[in-house]
């Protein structure tokens, strides 16, 4: 695993190909933007799982040509098919305070899915590089933002792809995984990542503004405060 975008290896010729998975929030376009400055042409995906605040993937259209990808794909999942989360199920009441424990908006294998269909699709593009903006330290729990959980994937990458057997193996890249919310706006604000395209309440209204306060909504707020820079986040009640 790797937490810091190393030196792009090239492709072709050209720079090194990574796939960058693009939520349309704040971690995922710092990640961007971070995978951008380490010299990668980045190809964004991002997926429509049946989340109820799919005004994310406006968000993430915003960010990907503000960051310039070389190609962003909104892939469609039928995940909330499966139900037991609060994000993709409308009879599950997002929470409105801190909760212990796994939060009842964590989705099931969400994490492993995402990066499974990036694994393809970067095994198709020739890339070996994978970003995602998961966080093991202002997070809400999950199981599939842990160091853990990405190494893990990481070996599996290269033991499940024909590219990975042939001798060209996959990294997976973390680089947000240590930092604190304030650490990654700072680490963003410093790249020109402009948050107010970005999207990371659980249960925005239909114009997509906050709800402030989800989980996601409180972590950004602290965020922001706590690193000095002015949060551009448009809430309801505001």
């Amino acid at each position: 695993m790797s937490r810091d975008a190393e030196m792009p290896r090239e492709h072709g010729g050209g720079p090194a190909r990574a796939v960058v998975l693009l939520s349309g929030g704040l971690d995922s376009a710092t990640t961007l933007a971070l995978a951008r400055e380490a010299g990668f042409a980045c190809h964004a995906i991002s997926f429509d799982y049946g989340q109820r605040h799919r005004c994310e993937l406006a968000a993430a259209r915003r960010v990907a040509a503000a960051l310039g990808v070389v190609e962003h794909r909104i892939v469609s999942l039928g995940l909330g098919e499966l139900g037991g989360s609060a994000l993709t199920d409308e009879a599950i009441d997002v929470p409105t305070t801190p909760t212990e424990g796994i939060p009842v908006t964590y989705v099931p294998a969400r994490n492993t899915v995402f990066l499974a269909l990036a694994l393809g699709w970067a095994e198709v593009l020739g890339a070996q590089d994978l970003f995602i903006g998961v966080n093991a330290v202002d997070y809400s729990g999950y199981p599939d933002c842990r160091p853990a959980f990405i190494e893990a994937f990481e070996r599996l990458a290269n033991v499940a792809t024909r590219a990975g057997v042939e001798g060209r193996p996959f990294r997976l890249h973390a680089p947000l995984i240590a930092l604190s919310k304030a650490e990654i706006i700072r680490r963003g604000t410093a790249l020109g990542v402009d948050y107010g395209l970005t999207v990371s309440c659980y249960d925005p209204d239909a114009g997509g503004r906050a709800c402030g306060r989800c989980d996601a909504c409180r972590l950004r707020a602290e965020g922001f405060a706590a690193a000095g820079v002015p949060d551009p986040t448009p809430y309801k009640n505001k």
